[in-house]
């Protein structure tokens, strides 16, 4: 099994081989393409380069925004990032001047909502239900609207937009997009491809690996939200082969064996903090036999 070590202590070609980056998209190219510039730009400063590079969730091309990157063998727990609560800021351009009314409709929104996807949207086009948590009017200013949406995972907030324009009876359509935060990553630490470049530069070039320490986090960073299951090294060394997480090998978790009803995703890491597998929770963490945690992907 590949050691990495703790995660805070780990060196900066282990770093870049299991990291994650919470990118500022810049308008323009797509998030695939972004995705292809950072694989490159790391592959340069590593020896061998890496596996590949992974993105959080799409954004096209004229968004802006928080688009974490997961680097090389990252890229196997992108699955993590599917459930992650979303939140847009958004300017909403009405096809008229903004009714009294515009708020109290707004939030009417709030909650399940029925869409269809766009034409253009990569996904087949059938009527489907996505969540929105909050939908807030930040201001108003004659014919726009400042909008900010927390919503579920592959809600179309173009269409959000149409719809709402719709039902103001004004029309509407989307203007400028910002993605402001994708699960626990937010604007508030975002850096750019620039930042990226200039920290690899500085550690190729002149030896100085702190920069690029405080751009690129240990990849367990995005497994945080998730229930976590400790397990022995012996354990370790099993399920890097490919074998399930059996009770034995357990040393504690955060669920019990009532959770296992829902076979709920959880990260399995070693006592050092390695992330190890994802997997789903199937057995009593407390029990002395029988499998804990069936695999889903192997993180080593």
């Amino acid at each position: 099994m590949a050691d990495r070590g703790a995660p805070d202590d780990r060196s900066i070609p282990n770093l870049l081989e299991f990291g994650v980056v919470n990118l500022d998209k810049p308008p323009g190219p797509s998030a695939h393409q972004v995705a292809a510039w950072v694989r490159d730009m790391v592959a340069d400063a590593v020896p061998g380069g890496i596996d590949g590079v992974a993105h959080a969730g799409t954004l096209d091309p004229k968004v802006t925004g928080c688009l974490p990157l997961l680097l090389g063998d990252a890229t196997r727990m992108a699955q993590v990032f599917d459930d992650a609560v979303k939140e847009y800021v958004a300017v909403l351009e009405l096809h008229g001047r903004a009714p009294a009314d515009l708020e109290s409709v707004a939030a009417e929104f709030d909650g399940p909502i029925y869409q269809k996807p766009p034409r253009k949207s990569a996904v087949k086009r059938q009527l489907r239900v996505r969540e929105i948590h909050d939908l807030d009017v930040l201001e108003i200013e004659d014919r726009r609207a400042l909008l900010r949406v927390r919503c579920e995972s592959g809600t179309y907030i173009r269409k959000l937009c149409h719809d709402l324009g719709l039902a103001l009876g004004t029309g509407a359509h989307m203007g400028h997009l910002r993605r402001t935060s994708t699960g626990q990553f937010d604007d508030r630490d975002l850096v750019t491809l620039e930042d990226l470049a200039d920290a690899l530069a500085w550690w190729t070039e002149d030896d100085d690996p702190e920069p690029l320490r405080e751009i690129v986090r240990p990849a367990e960073y995005a497994l945080e939200p998730l229930p976590s299951v400790t397990i022995a090294p012996s354990a370790a060394e099993q399920v890097a082969e490919g074998a399930p997480v059996y009770a034995p090998g357990v040393i504690e978790s955060d669920l019990d064996a009532d959770d296992a009803a829902d076979r709920p995703l959880v990260a399995c890491y070693t006592p050092n903090g390695a992330a190890i597998c994802l997997g789903r929770l199937v057995g009593d963490p407390d029990g002395e036999s029988g499998t804990v945690v069936e695999l889903e992907r192997v993180l080593v």
